[in-house]
C-alpha cells in the first residue's frame, strides 16, 4: 500500500475525508494526506490524533485543523477563523494569512502563519505556541493563560488584555497594551528562547529586537507559584 493518499476535496465531502482520518488513518502504513481543492470549505482535518502530514493545497475555510493531536498539517494558502483552535500537540503551519482568532485555547503544539492574522490571535491561549512572521490585528491573546506567542511584525491595539500567565513577543510596533498587560525588560532567556522557537519556526528575525509582553497580575487571584491549574 502507498504511503501517500490524494483526496480531491471537488468530488469527496469533507465529512468523508474526516471519516477516513479518523478512522482508517491511525495504525496504517499512510504518513502523508495530500487535499486539493478545498475552495474555501470549513473544519478540513479536524480532531487528528496520530503521527501524519497533511498537506492542504489552496485556500481553506473556518476550523481548520482544529483539536490537532500529533499530526503536522500545512495549508498551502489562506485561511479563516479559528484555525488550530484548541490544538492538543503536533504542528500546523499556514503559508498564507489567517482571519481572526487563529490558535484560539490551543493547550500544546506549535501553530505558524507565515503572513498576518487577523484579531484575536492566541485568544484564551493555554499552553501551546503561536508564530506569527507578519502582523497580528487587535485583542490578540486576550485572556491568554499559558504559553508562548511570538509576533515578527506589529500587533494591533489592545494586545494582551486580560493577560494570564502566557508570554508574548513583538518584534514590531504594538497599537496598545490591553487591561493588566505591561512591557517588561528582555532577559537572555528570552532571547535564547526566541532564537529556538524561530528557528523551528522556519522565520529569520532578530530575537534581540524583540519586546516582552506578559501580566502585571494586578486583574486576578491566580496563584503561579502554587501551580494552580486554570
Amino acid at each position: 500500500m502507498s504511503d501517500t493518499v490524494e483526496f480531491d476535496l471537488a468530488g469527496v465531502s469533507v465529512r468523508e475525508l474526516n471519516r477516513y482520518l479518523h478512522t482508517e488513518l491511525p495504525g496504517s502504513d499512510v504518513t502523508r494526506v495530500g487535499i486539493r481543492n478545498p475552495n474555501g470549505l470549513h473544519s478540513i482535518a479536524v480532531g487528528l490524533d496520530c503521527e501524519v502530514e497533511v498537506d492542504i493545497h489552496g485556500h481553506a475555510g473556518y476550523f481548520i485543523a482544529g483539536m490537532n493531536k500529533q499530526a503536522k498539517v500545512t495549508v498551502h494558502g489562506n485561511v479563516g477563523w479559528s484555525v488550530a483552535e484548541n490544538m492538543m500537540s503536533g504542528e500546523v503551519r499556514i503559508q498564507g494569512h489567517a482571519s481572526e482568532s487563529a490558535g484560539a485555547s490551543a493547550h500544546g503544539g506549535l501553530l505558524v502563519i507565515d503572513g498576518d492574522a487577523s484579531s484575536r490571535c492566541g485568544i484564551s491561549l493555554k499552553g501551546g505556541t503561536v508564530v506569527v512572521a507578519g502582523d497580528v490585528g487587535h485583542f490578540s491573546a486576550f485572556m491568554a493563560q499559558a504559553g508562548t506567542m511570538v509576533v515578527c511584525g506589529n500587533a494591533g491595539a489592545n494586545l494582551g488584555d486580560s493577560i494570564y500567565e502566557a508570554v508574548l513577543y513583538v518584534g514590531g510596533a504594538i497599537d496598545s497594551l490591553g487591561a493588566d498587560a505591561r512591557e517588561e525588560p528582555l532577559e537572555a532567556s528570552d532571547v535564547e528562547n526566541l532564537r529556538g522557537l524561530l528557528a523551528e519556526s522556519g522565520i529569520e528575525a532578530d530575537a534581540e529586537n524583540f519586546r516582552r509582553v506578559a501580566s502585571a497580575r494586578s486583574l486576578y487571584h491566580w496563584n503561579a507559584e502554587a501551580h494552580q491549574e486554570y
